[in-house]
């Protein structure tokens, strides 16, 4: 087995790129032993540069994530989304495999525990643009639709559209699965070996690494929460590891097993899962509350979408919702992309919009109206059974007093440790991967390559369990900073991918060549795989 490992690592083509490598790493183990010896000195600059990042670059995230979704939907509705993406002739992957893939990589970043928080947050204390909003169904609605608005289109058009489609076309063109072909269309070949691409290389990863240590640490703290107080388990520093551990060995076995096994497994795994507890849970509920909760909810989102994306009112609030759900999915982007543009090969641009934007939204939405739905259907029936343990312990205290308050309570809490366990492995799988390939100058990532990524991050979670919830919270608010760079990354995008499937719609018969050259045609040099080279 070692043999095989050693072979797969050191195979032939495959050259890694020890500076992006050398220079993340050394972050992270300096972050990590910073927060270690001196937490609070840590957690103090970080605060001060989330509440910077947040003042001066909120409004440009909020623009950016609302433009990004609306040049992706109109290039999927032209006809440039008949574009085939990727070289192939047919998709790699099966559709239900392939959606669950993408599904699971934003969701389970904290889908289990907000989904079941975040509206009961918003609906015992309305956000500020509507706080008159009356009591009853129409606060819930409004609830639910900022929810909504924060885990929606926007959120996964920041990944799965345009940044997924320019990644595409440069891995077709013969460059790297990287997060540097993202300026590829600017810059050319010279992306290759610039400065600028290692600059952006080491920005996407200290992003999505920041964006995976902090949930699996929180994870810890979750589960160990629930099972202590559902199952007498002792909430303590021990058992917060044991299963962060355990939900990293898991992870790291997917991740030696390939992604057309591991992460394929993980993520049929989640969805059947996810199923049967949102069966689960609404069958002990009120279905027609929850059914009847998520059209309105829909119709507040429709109608208020623009308004809820772009508010720029209460600065305190909107730096601790929008503005950090904005900044962790447009760090979350580049990672995304190269994952997704891995998947969906074959594909064309129309499918993968939806498969990758429309569809995990309707999940999500979906999700959230199931398990936050639920809360606050309990809430109207018992006053202070949902909102009062939240206000009491926080988001753990959410999700567990929803459970306590329906029959079956411990049954509920095992299937809901169990998905967000198999949630959480599955994106450490998939970013692993991400992570692994931006490290490389040649070649397809080897599995213990990804393996070392995926065992890092979870020891570094580990590490930060040791400085207690402050330090893990002083990571997600680092999510926040690292999007700075990663936004400025993906700006480019928005003009740039237009020209790129005008240019394709052309060489597979779909448009006819115009007479006169785009001003933003592709980059000089660029050149297609040579025979037998991976495309992805």
């Amino acid at each position: 087995m070692f043999s095989t490992l050693r072979s797969r690592a050191f195979a032939r083509g495959r050259r890694s790129d020890r500076w992006v490598t050398g220079v993340t790493g050394a972050f992270l183990a300096a972050f990590v032993l910073a927060s270690l010896l001196s937490p609070r000195t840590v957690g103090a600059v970080v605060d001060t540069a989330f509440t910077w990042s947040a003042r001066w670059f909120g409004a440009y995230w909020q623009l950016l994530m609302l433009a990004t979704f609306v040049v992706v939907t109109v290039l999927a509705f032209s006809r440039y989304g008949r574009v085939r993406m990727g070289g192939a002739d047919a998709p790699e992957f099966g559709r239900f495999t392939w959606v669950a893939m993408i599904a699971t990589t934003l969701l389970a970043a904290g889908g289990v525990f907000w989904a079941a928080a975040e509206p009961i947050a918003h609906y015992a204390s309305a956000p500020p643009r509507y706080a008159d909003a009356a009591g009853g169904t129409e606060r819930a609605a409004v609830a639910m639709a900022q929810s909504f608005v924060h885990w929606g289109f926007v959120a996964w058009a920041a990944g799965g559209s345009l940044a997924t489609l320019v990644m595409m076309r440069g891995v077709e063109k013969g460059m790297p699965l990287r997060p540097r072909t993202l300026l590829w269309p600017l810059m050319g070949e010279r992306v290759r070996t610039h400065w600028i691409g290692a600059v952006v290389d080491i920005s996407c990863v200290l992003a999505v690494v920041a964006g995976t240590v902090g949930p699996i640490g929180f994870l810890g703290l979750q589960i160990s929460y629930i099972t202590g107080a559902l199952f007498g388990l002792p909430d303590t520093y021990a058992v917060q590891a044991l299963i962060i551990l355990g939900l990293t060995v898991v992870a790291a076995i997917s991740v030696l097993s390939g992604i057309h096994r591991g992460i394929q497994l993980l993520s049929r795994a989640n969805v059947w899962l996810a199923l049967v507890l949102i069966a689960a849970v609404v069958s002990m509920a009120s279905l027609p509350f929850v059914v009847d909760l998520y059209l309105q909810a829909s119709t507040v989102h429709a109608r208020e979408f623009l308004a809820m994306s772009l508010y720029r009112g209460d600065e305190v609030w909107l730096g601790y919702w929008t503005l950090f759900f904005f900044g962790w999915f447009l760090g979350f982007g580049p990672m995304m992309a190269i994952f997704f543009a891995r998947i969906s090969r074959g594909r064309t641009v129309r499918d993968i919009y939806v498969g990758a934007t429309v569809l995990p939204t309707v999940v999500t939405t979906v999700w959230f109206t199931a398990l936050g739905g639920t809360g606050i259907w309990l809430e109207q029936r018992d006053p202070g059974a949902v909102t009062g343990p939240y206000a009491e312990d926080g988001l753990p205290a959410a999700a567990l007093s929803i459970l306590e308050a329906l029959p079956m309570t411990a049954l509920l809490g095992v299937l809901t440790v169990l998905v967000a366990l198999i949630f959480l492995a599955s994106t450490l799988d998939s970013m692993s991967y991400a992570i692994a390939a931006s490290s490389m100058r040649e070649g397809e990532p080897s599995g213990l390559v990804r393996a070392v990524w995926c065992v890092g991050m979870g020891l570094a979670a580990v590490a930060l369990l040791l400085v207690g919830d402050g330090g893990i919270q002083a990571l997600q608010s680092f999510i926040v900073v690292t999007a700075v760079p990663v936004g400025l990354i993906m700006l480019p995008t928005l003009w740039t991918t237009p020209p790129l499937l005008r240019a394709m719609a052309v060489e597979q018969g779909i448009v006819g060549p115009s007479r006169s050259p785009s001003p933003h045609a592709e980059p000089e040099g660029s050149r297609t795989p040579e025979a037998g080279t991976p495309v992805g």
